[in-house]
């Protein structure tokens, strides 16, 4: 039986360094597990890791992102509430500069990047597709070589469509953040693995996850009062909705697969931001100190077969 194995990364802004940093680690104690995922998904930041690894780039290259550059990215917030937080352009640079023209086609290894396109009109023509309504929907950007295949898409513009996460950054050619729809994108990899047709038409039993996450945010809700409306709920909405998905797909995984699944997502000691960069030296050290005998112990078990 030939093992597919498929490398899950959470999405969660700056909170990147702590996957890079666990990559990083674990690829320490497993030399060559990256390079033999069959599949690397990513959502938002991890869709970015995702690219730069099946790029050829090293854990602690894109480690550097984070913690050298991360100040740029997230830099002079606009106080504007109509406009987004930040804007992309250091981004879009430093992408530009590692990453290069690469398509998603001329990648070492397959990826799915999720996204959401917030229009399925033709862009060019103007009109839905035929037979469809016009709506919005989910988008998982894949290199697999197949009838719906976006290998000739540049990797660094499917890089800003999976990480415009909404209110932070700009809206990217129509599409947002992934982390709308699959903040954790281990069910969708499985799905994309089984599929006979788009995908790479594998068994159930053959299938192999270890999914990061970018640490758990202590987040709670305190309250007696069930009467709730819009003014109580905004602050917490999206947090909510997003950590329930990620949430969902790790159950969804772990009853499925069982002990061929594992999850990796070391519990913050406090509520990080998505741009939480004046705490990257807390989320390092995190990082670094977490534990993951259990991870490496899995891989041995399960990845190197």
């Amino acid at each position: 039986m030939a093992i597919y194995r498929i490398l899950s990364l959470d999405g969660g802004g700056i909170r990147g360094v702590i996957e890079a940093t666990l990559l990083g680690r674990l690829e320490l104690w497993c030399p060559g597990f990256l390079k033999r995922a069959d599949l690397i998904a990513g959502t938002s930041t991890g869709g970015i890791l995702a690219i730069g690894l099946a790029a050829g780039m090293t854990p602690a290259e894109l480690r550097e992102l984070y913690v050298e550059h991360g100040a740029e990215i997230f830099t002079d917030p606009r106080v504007n509430v109509a406009q987004p937080r930040y804007d992309n352009r250091h981004l879009l640079r430093l992408l530009r500069e590692r990453i290069g023209d690469r398509t998603l086609g001329s990648l070492q290894q397959r990826i799915l990047i999720s996204s959401f396109d917030l229009d399925n009109q033709d862009r060019f023509a103007g009109i839905a597709p035929a037979g469809s309504r016009r709506t919005w929907k989910a988008k998982f950007f894949h290199n697999y070589p197949n009838d719906d295949s976006d290998a000739r898409e540049l990797a660094v513009d499917v890089a800003l469509r999976t990480s415009a996460a909404p209110t932070y950054f700009p809206i990217v050619d129509g599409f947002v953040d992934g982390g709308v729809i699959a903040n954790n994108p281990s069910m969708c990899a499985l799905a994309q693995a089984l599929d006979p047709k788009r995908g790479a038409g594998r068994v159930l039993a053959e299938v192999r996850i270890l999914s990061l996450g970018t640490g758990q945010n202590q987040a709670y809700i305190e309250t007696d009062d069930t009467d709730w409306g819009l003014a109580q709920w905004m602050p917490h909405l999206v947090g909510v909705m997003i950590d329930g998905a990620m949430d969902l797909a790790n159950y969804q995984c772990r009853q499925i697969l069982g002990h061929y699944y594992h999850r990796l997502n070391p519990l913050l000691d406090d509520d990080y931001g998505l741009d939480a960069v004046h705490r990257l030296s807390a989320l390092n050290l995190l990082a670094s100190e977490c534990e993951i005998d259990a991870a490496v112990t899995w891989l041995k078990t399960h990845w190197f077969v």
